[in-house]
């Protein structure tokens, strides 16, 4: 985590609200339907109004939320970014603006991931001999229709005010790549949340992209080199632990996705918590290194009992009741932690990572 970069003493520039005395960048978690989760923790922290964004790190639902985010930001501040935000998930409902035909064959395919284990097997057995390109020939998928008729891109690439980072996960390398604000287009968000049994791979200057929560979900790197201020604050929708042994095949399958979508992450905590170690200790100087001070909201025990296959859920009801949760744990977590913010870390990544 090294690059300090430009001079920390100049205002911290971002998504500020008239009321704003600190700063942070975001790391949004991708996860499908519980990035609703995501969403109620955004529309909080927009009402508070007390927090500086500087700057947002996303994968899959995380990068929606983010880009939606700056789009209704950049439309009409902190209120015009709670009512994109609002606007969006009701159009990737299955009770939005999907036609009959849509909504049909999009619901057929999402059943087959999240409804009863006997579904999920027959899925399972089908996708050894079909791909997305067999099950969906027509290639729908209402997350483009919804990010073309709410976003101008042309108005996010044009931002300065905050950084966006987009991950994706390139096909052929294997390979993390992250995608800036200034190139931002519908593809790269796409490619972002591209889940790769449901959807084709995306392509983007000639190259295929799936889903970025497998490889960085989401990406902190960008936040150590590219931003100024100190603090992180995630917003985690996998759980980490599970404290029971998964024994049907779809529970297994549940608890592998999970294990999966966090490994990149535990491995970043592990190198901030190894830098910040050593800076105590005062073998690493902070004019080279960047001491960061992290934080996290989450749903505990109340998102955690939702499985892995209601990501893919698609009710308007079920987004609603991610939202109210995501917006009661946000306002938990800044009336405990907000005096800590610019001074200490609230997570202990070594307890709770290593």
């Amino acid at each position: 985590m090294t690059g300090r970069g430009e001079s920390r003493k100049s205002p911290v520039r971002g998504l500020q609200c008239p009321n704003a005395e600190k700063s942070v960048s975001l790391a949004l978690q991708g996860g499908g339907a519980h990035g609703a989760f995501t969403w109620g923790v955004l529309d909080y922290l927009l009402e508070d109004g007390r927090l500086t964004i500087e700057a947002i790190t996303g994968a899959s639902a995380g990068s929606m939320n983010a880009v939606v985010l700056f789009e209704g930001w950049l439309e009409g501040g902190r209120d015009g970014a709670r009512e994109q935000l609002r606007k969006f998930w009701k159009r990737v409902s299955l009770d939005g603006v999907l036609s009959p035909l849509q909504r049909s064959l999009f619901d057929r395919l999402l059943s087959y991931w999240s409804m009863n284990e006997s579904s999920h097997l027959w899925f399972d057995a089908w996708s050894r001999v079909a791909s997305p390109y067999d099950l969906n020939p027509l290639d729908i998928n209402p997350l483009r229709d919804a990010l073309n008729g709410l976003i101008n891109f042309e108005r996010v690439r044009a931002c300065k005010d905050a950084k966006l980072f987009i991950a994706a996960t390139n096909v052929w390398s294997g390979k993390i790549r992250i995608f800036t604000g200034p190139e931002l287009t519908v593809d790269h968000v796409l490619a972002s949340a591209c889940l790769p049994m449901l959807f084709r791979a995306v392509e983007i200057d000639g190259e295929p992209y799936w889903d970025g929560g497998y490889t960085g979900n989401p990406a902190l790197f960008p936040l150590f080199y590219e931003t100024r201020s100190d603090d992180i604050l995630l917003v985690q929708i996998n759980p980490i632990e599970r404290w029971s042994t998964p024994r049907s095949v779809q529970e297994i399958q549940n608890r592998l996705t999970e294990i999966t979508f966090n490994a990149n992450l535990l491995q970043q905590f592990r190198s901030v918590e190894f830098v910040t170690r050593l800076i105590d200790e005062g073998k690493l100087s902070t004019k080279d290194y960047k001491r960061v001070f992290m934080h996290r909201i989450h749903g505990g025990q109340d998102l955690d009992e939702f499985t892995a296959a209601s990501r893919l859920s698609a009710q308007w009801s079920f987004f609603k009741e991610l939202k109210d949760l995501g917006r009661n744990a946000a306002r938990s977590w800044l009336a405990e932690n907000y005096r800590s913010i610019g001074h200490k870390s609230t997570l202990d990544l070594r307890d709770a990572y290593t």
